[in-house]
């Protein structure tokens, strides 16, 4: 049930509204935030000198939110992204919808003019409650500055809470520079409904009667934080699982009943599994175009129990014969049950997985971008973590590196943000200082928040980029030569800077490679150095990403590399 939280007495002397944001941070735990400062959100500027709160100062306010939105994912906890009005909250716009697509807690701080200026088209107005109502869990407008320790409160509440996500508070010039005695505070707690008892038995029953039962899991275990009880599951029961994009390191991703990811780019292992089980237990996805292909050949023999946090989650897609909603751990440990005849087809989906293994003997001797991810991955170790850009090296990534946990592998899973790779480098380094942080981009990717080299070497943040060049947007062209007769529109990026000079340039070591006897040296001096560092890879620019479910499609129907 929810419970509301103590309320706080305020203090009897007038505070600024700037001063009650800082304080109002503070007490949620805040220790850093990314933003860049403007004319409306002045006030809270003036505020955080002397305070608490580390400031990071991204060069574009985009990156402000994409590595706030990194950081909420490797803490748990909402990452906080700082701009102004007008330019500065619109540019924030793309990573709060990143965040909302892929459910991860964030609050965005927004300036705006002044109240007796909302309305008049005044300088740097925008309406950003407005343009933002699709793309938030919630929005505030601070309406008087006594509110705000309230509406702080609220903010990290609905951020963190049920299904997480970004909520938006926009602050008139005017309530920051005001003062007030500001009013009490009192927060609902959220708590997860206990599951049905009826539902738990019966989807222990279908369980126990499955010969041949599959695993299904997405992002919602690394929402829930429940790889433990889902790894126990797993172990218990026997079953193979798969993962979606976001739900890769939920089981790590070499254990032997482990089938990789599925989908549109999956293993074959994963999908035909998929297609041939009898149940399908689905935890923490929500039945996604790519990984579903065709809707209704997935899994078209299979009885479906669906368990998700979110209750609205629940039969949106596809009809379960057990929906069950709530506390993701406490359900899996509820599900004692274990199949009593699925012990061939663990072993048969063992055998298809080892005989549908990926090749990692590419001929020529340049770069082979799958053998290069998956060395890299396993000679960084599981303190690792990824951090990766859109397009073909996103899914090279996914089915070529090793994952140990969700945190590990950062990715822009629902929206498909390009330029996310650096920004979120950036958040995860501030999130975990000590751990290995690995960006993987690509040069179309690069291109959209290559400013963001500038923050790395202000901070002197030890990022690692491994930019993979193939002179062409690489997804585009895959798809323009498979399903529009070769008609190349638009992808040529061979006119792009050397990126080595480029990130010297922005005072960041780099280095090039473009030779297969090149990459065990380059992947040494990735990881012993200290500082950040670029490693820019050439590759065959006619390299596509294997298997492929075209369009419309089942996801047994995989186009597959020419031998």
């Amino acid at each position: 049930m929810a419970a509301h939280a103590p309320s706080t007495v305020p203090d009897t002397a007038p505070v600024s509204g700037a001063r009650l944001v800082v304080e109002a941070l503070e007490r949620e735990g805040v220790r850093t935030v990314f933003g860049y400062p403007g004319g409306a959100i002045m006030p809270l500027y003036d505020a955080l000198t002397g305070s608490g709160l580390r400031h990071i100062l991204v060069r574009h306010e985009q990156a402000a939110a994409l590595a706030a939105d990194a950081y909420g994912r490797v803490t748990g906890e909402p990452g906080v992204c700082i701009a102004t009005s007008g330019p500065g909250a619109t540019n924030l716009v793309t990573g709060i919808a990143n965040a909302y697509m892929d459910s991860v807690p964030m609050v965005a701080i927004t300036g705006q003019v002044a109240t007796s200026l909302i309305g008049t088209d005044a300088f740097q107005e925008v309406d950003i409650f407005g343009i933002t109502l699709p793309i938030v869990k919630h929005s505030f407008v601070i309406r008087s500055t006594a509110e705000i320790p309230q509406v702080f409160a609220q903010a990290f509440e609905l951020a963190r809470s049920g299904r997480p996500g970004p909520v938006l508070i926009d602050l008139p010039k005017d309530m920051g520079v005001g003062a007030a005695v500001p009013n009490p505070v009192s927060v609902e707690r959220f708590a997860h409904p206990e599951a049905d008892p009826q539902l738990i038995a019966a989807a222990n029953a279908l369980i126990a009667e499955a010969r041949a039962p599959v695993l299904y899991f997405g992002g919602g275990i690394a929402i829930a934080r429940a790889e433990r009880a889902l790894r126990d599951f797993a172990a218990r029961t026997g079953m193979p699982s798969v993962a979606t994009l976001k739900g890769l390191g939920g089981i790590p991703t070499d254990h032997p009943d482990f089938l990789g990811m599925l989908g549109m780019h999956g293993m074959r292992a994963a999908n035909m599994a998929i297609d041939k089980c009898d149940l399908l237990i689905c935890v923490g996805a929500r039945f996604d175009d790519r990984a579903t292909g065709k809707l209704d050949t997935f899994a078209p023999g299979a009885t479906v129990i669906h368990i998700d946090g979110d209750p609205a989650e629940i039969g949106k897609l596809r009809r379960a014969a057990v929906g069950i909603s709530g506390d993701i751990s406490k359900i899996l440990d509820a599900l004692d049950a274990r199949p009593a005849h699925s012990e061939h087809w663990a072993a048969l989906c063992r055998r298809q997985k080892a005989m549908w293994a990926m090749s990692y003997d590419a001929p020529g001797s340049g770069i082979y971008a799958p053998a290069l991810l998956k060395d890299l991955s396993e000679a960084a170790g599981d303190d690792a973590v990824f951090t990766c850009d859109v397009g073909q090296h996103q899914m090279w990534v996914a089915q070529h590196c090793r994952f140990s946990r969700p945190q590990a592998h950062l990715t822009s899973a629902g929206l498909g943000t390009m330029g996310y790779g650096v920004p979120a480098g950036i958040g995860a380094l501030i999130a975990d200082p000590d751990a290995t942080v690995i960006t993987i981009s690509g040069d179309g990717s690069i291109m959209m928040n290559v400013q963001e080299l500038a923050t790395l070497r202000r901070y002197r943040l030890p990022l690692k980029i491994v930019l993979i060049d193939n002179s062409q947007l690489g997804m585009v062209r895959q798809w323009q030569e498979l399903f529009f007769e070769e008609n190349f529109s638009e992808i040529d990026l061979s006119d792009n800077p050397d990126f080595a000079d480029l990130a010297q340039a922005f005072g960041i070591e780099a280095f090039t490679i473009d030779h297969r006897d090149e990459v065990p040296a380059a992947i040494e001096r990735l990881l012993a150095t200290n500082g950040p560092i670029l490693c820019h890879v050439r590759i065959d620019p006619r390299a596509n990403v294997w298997p492929l479910v075209p369009p419309n499609s089942s996801n047994v129907q995989m186009l597959e590399k020419a031998k």
